[in-house]
């Protein structure tokens, strides 16, 4: 085991979460620039229309700042984050799918390649060329796309995986094609909230006629990605589809997306097909917020549906093995750590706090508590999910009140059974009491 990220006020989880829901808009606007960019670039050539090329080359500067600068950063946020909020988890992806990593690194490198070329070769190579350019990049990015959705779907379901430790089981899983062609579809919306952007800032006569391919081109992308969405629902497992009705705070989030979609559905909808002056960049800018927030929620869901995991079925919240992969040779840990103890896989501890004593309980009971309870909760009396408040209203007299509380954590379906042995638990118990008494 590794030490622990402490985060004041949030939850080193959140933190990831909040890093990969910016990364979505830089992302998935990688993936569903090019495919409306080169067409509108063909539409173009064919139509003798050079002020839409005008387009062209502002929205790819964009693609080519947003996605290829901030999407970058953000994609490198998510890496540190994960991997010092969740050492072994990460361990546990690379080593499973290091190929696919690798593989996905590749078609970005032709990526970035690509892009530079495709607005750097504006009027200095013939059209046919400059269009391969940007279909060579539109394709090398949905592939991309298709090989990060097999990771992260793999998290969720990672179906026979958990029988085989197969890299192509937990890649093809359940909900991996539902889930890629939301993505796919999803893309164009969020495509479209940008180019909408970028097409109010142009002439009167341009910026309609490009209002009109944009925004239909989003709206069947909102309609297929929202029919996928279904389907993606449908494959989901019974305990992830319980955990949503059993928690106020994901029905809730899903209720903030479903308007956030139907808000941006209609303002395709009028925006392509009835009004197109109704496009002007302030309302447009405004629906970029909008379409954050609705990712934001879906994101929120699609991870707290694993709970209490990270690797779903596989790999508890607080990185202990939950159950044997014969596979892989590994084994389940969390009844050997019940029975052996926490202290001792803690290698980075200093010798003074190897052993339980009466001059150290309540330091050693933090460290304990916070290897369990630390990815999910704050430790400040405000914040994300704070155990003072939540403890507080078991209304404990003692210590042993929250002692009994956290030997009985295995009942809710929605938390992992404690990692330490009886006396981790109790000074683990003793350190959480005096956070309420404060």
């Amino acid at each position: 085991m590794y030490p622990i990220w402490e985060v004041p006020y949030l939850s080193s989880a959140l933190v990831i979460g909040l890093i990969a829901s910016f990364h979505v808009l830089p992302s998935h606007l990688a993936v569903g620039a090019l495919w409306v960019t080169v067409y509108i670039e063909k539409l173009a050539y064919s139509k003798n229309r050079p002020d839409y090329l005008d387009f062209v080359k502002r929205f790819t500067l964009l693609l080519l700042i947003f996605s290829f600068i901030f999407g970058s950063l953000s994609g490198i946020g998510i890496w540190y984050s994960a991997t010092v909020s969740s050492p072994r988890g990460i361990s546990g992806l690379i080593h499973n799918y290091v190929w696919g990593w690798a593989t996905e690194w590749v078609f970005f490198l032709i990526e970035i390649a690509t892009i530079y070329a495709y607005y750097y070769t504006f009027g200095k190579v013939d059209p046919k060329t400059h269009i391969r350019i940007g279909y060579l990049y539109a394709i090398a990015a949905w592939i991309s796309m298709i090989i990060i959705t097999g990771i992260l779907a793999f998290m969720l379901t990672p179906g026979k995986w958990l029988e085989t430790g197969d890299f192509f089981d937990g890649f093809f899983n359940p909900t991996y094609f539902p889930q890629l062609f939301a993505r796919t579809f999803l893309m164009f919306g969020i495509a479209g909230i940008y180019g909408l952007v970028i097409a109010s800032t142009l002439k009167e006569e341009t910026k309609l006629d490009l209002t009109r391919i944009i925004s239909k081109t989003a709206f069947v992308g909102m309609i297929l990605g929202g029919l996928f969405v279904i389907w993606y629902a449908f494959k989901l497992p019974q305990t992830a589809k319980e955990l949503y009705t059993g928690l106020p705070y994901l029905s809730k989030l899903g209720k903030i997306a479903l308007v956030c979609y139907l808000i941006l559905s209609l303002y395709f909808l009028l925006t392509g097909f009835v009004v197109p002056k109704l496009n002007n960049f302030t309302l447009s800018f405004i629906f970029i917020l909008v379409a954050f927030l609705g990712i934001l929620c879906a994101e929120g869901i699609r991870e707290g549906l694993r709970r209490p995991y990270i690797i779903n079925y596989f790999m508890y919240g607080h990185q202990v093995i939950a159950r044997d992969l014969p596979a892989k040779n590994i084994k389940a840990e969390i009844e050997l750590i019940q029975q052996e103890g926490l202290l001792p896989r803690l290698g980075y501890l200093p010798e003074s706090l190897r052993k339980i004593t009466p001059e150290n309980r309540l330091e050693v009971g933090r460290i304990i508590a916070f290897h369990n309870c630390a990815n999910c909760h704050s430790f400040t009396p405000k914040g994300v999910r704070p155990l003072p408040v939540l403890l507080g209203k078991l209304s404990p007299q003692s210590p042993e009140d929250i002692d009994a509380f956290l030997s009985a954590l295995s009942t809710f379906p929605y938390m992992p059974p404690f990692a330490g042995n009886d006396e981790e638990r109790k000074v683990a118990a003793e350190y959480l009491f005096t956070l309420i008494k404060k």
